[in-house]
């Protein structure tokens, strides 16, 4: 029996269990042989160098290609687009990534929350 990857590690991809709300599988990367796997990340990688995101990010997911999902959560992060960069770097397993964006967003919701407080000087809504 093959133990599962550490979820805390970038070794791999997320173990199915460990995923919570994404709906995901790891069977496919799974039945895969290993040149099967080389030539669909080759493939990948040529997408992604060509701009061609949303068949990269396909084709990484379904192998669980962790190099390829940080990569691509990069390029989200600088698209502006943080809830996908989150996403792609929990699938790669990359803890630092996702403990630094879940503490950005912890910030967001805090200043949002401060924000709908009344303040000593307004008057309540009623």
């Amino acid at each position: 029996m093959k133990a599962k990857p550490d979820p805390e590690s970038r070794g791999g991809p997320v173990p199915t269990s460990s995923r919570g709300f994404l709906k995901v599988s790891g069977d496919e990367a799974q039945s895969l042989s290993s040149s099967q796997r080389v030539a669909l990340i080759r493939r990948g990688n040529e997408f992604f160098n060509k701009g061609d995101y949303t068949t990269a990010k396909r084709i990484f997911m379904t192998v669980g290609y962790s190099d390829g999902l940080i990569r691509l959560g990069n390029r989200f992060s600088e698209e502006g687009n943080p809830l996908e960069a989150f996403r792609m770097f929990w699938l790669a397993g990359d803890t630092r990534r996702v403990s630094e964006l879940s503490e950005n967003m912890a910030k967001v919701i805090r200043k949002w929350l401060q924000e709908d407080e009344p303040l000593p000087h307004r008057k309540k809504r009623e």
